[in-house]
């Protein structure tokens, strides 16, 4: 078989490709991506591949009736959840999967550590030594807050939502889950989106990790943000396009909500000169949640692994169509 890759892989995940393929066929795109996350162009080899690793133009994958099974180096699939494709390939028989599977620890890490860091005044600490060299002990003792006890609402229960309920266990906190069907089988507080309002009033923590599609653009909006508890924190870890951060921004110079954490935003960057980067109760990291030491080898590896699974007639890890 031909594999076409139009992902830019360092050294040794690079080597670890070209050598673990054999005896398939490893074509390389005419325009290469550095950022797993970036979508590549269209590219005529692309008609030579049966199969497809790390970011093909979507529109070009739909007419190729060659191409068996398309493995994504991103968590999200945005640009692929659309009808028409998933019609296409239904059609055709042909597979889509991601790399969910290699982000859902960091991301569930990142959010943790942001949350503890929030719990505990970190960031406050960290401004107070670098602005005014001051020991504010009292202010910063009296601001401090235990985990354990706090309500946290996470907006979906895919893989790195379920990651962080498993991280979230041992602090004692009660937790909810938001997500499109229950199945009755979750193995914490589940709800549909019909009952989100009346939950939101309660949540000390509101964690968003919902993907990016036409069904969650600003799913986040102003009357979530109003629902939301005074003094509450919220976390973005999805993706940018399903917040109002117009009703964010509001809702943080009010102070209804105590403090934001963004991974992602929208767009990205922020223009240099957007409120947001200068709110003193926003923190802001680079779409860095899902980032780690050995992210690129275990992306190939994940490829791999479902490589061998794809030629045994074995189910696919991470598989969305």
């Amino acid at each position: 078989m031909t594999i076409w890759c139009n992902a830019s892989f360092p050294e040794p995940a690079a080597r670890l490709l070209r050598d673990e393929v054999h005896p398939h066929r490893l074509l390389y795109s005419t325009e290469m991506q550095t950022l797993n996350l970036a979508g590549g162009g269209p590219d005529p080899l692309l008609a030579e591949a049966d199969i497809a690793f790390g970011q093909p133009k979507a529109e070009q994958v739909m007419r190729l009736d060659r191409l068996r099974w398309i493995h994504l180096t991103s968590a999200g699939y945005t640009s692929y959840d659309r009808e028409d494709l998933r019609d296409a390939f239904q059609g055709r028989r042909a597979i889509l999967t991601t790399s969910s599977t290699i982000y859902q620890e960091p991301c569930a890490e990142h959010a943790l550590a942001m949350m503890m860091a929030l719990a505990r005044q970190l960031p406050r600490s960290l401004d107070e030594q670098r602005t005014r060299h001051s020991w504010e002990t009292v202010e910063i003792r009296d601001g401090s807050r235990l985990l354990a006890g706090q309500s946290v609402l996470l907006l979906s229960f895919g893989a790195i939502a379920q990651r962080l309920s498993q991280l979230l266990a041992p602090f004692n906190m009660n937790l909810t889950v938001v997500r499109r069907h229950v199945r009755g089988d979750e193995p914490v507080k589940a709800i549909t989106e019909s009952q989100l309002n009346e939950h939101l009033p309660h949540a000390d923590h509101v964690v968003n990790i919902l993907p990016s599609n036409s069904e969650t653009k600003e799913f986040v909006n102003e009357q979530r943000f109003r629902s939301m508890k005074p003094g509450a924190i919220f976390y973005n870890i999805g993706r940018g396009t399903t917040v109002d951060q117009n009703a964010l921004l509001a809702a943080l110079q009010t102070g209804h909500l105590a403090y934001a954490y963004l991974d992602v935003t929208d767009p990205e960057p922020l223009p240099p000169d957007h409120p947001l980067w200068t709110m003193p109760n926003c923190y802001i990291t680079p779409h860095t949640a899902g980032g780690h030491d050995g992210e690129m080898e275990n992306l190939v590896k994940h490829f791999l692994a479902n490589l061998h699974r794809f030629t045994s007639g074995e189910d696919l890890v991470d598989r969305v169509i």
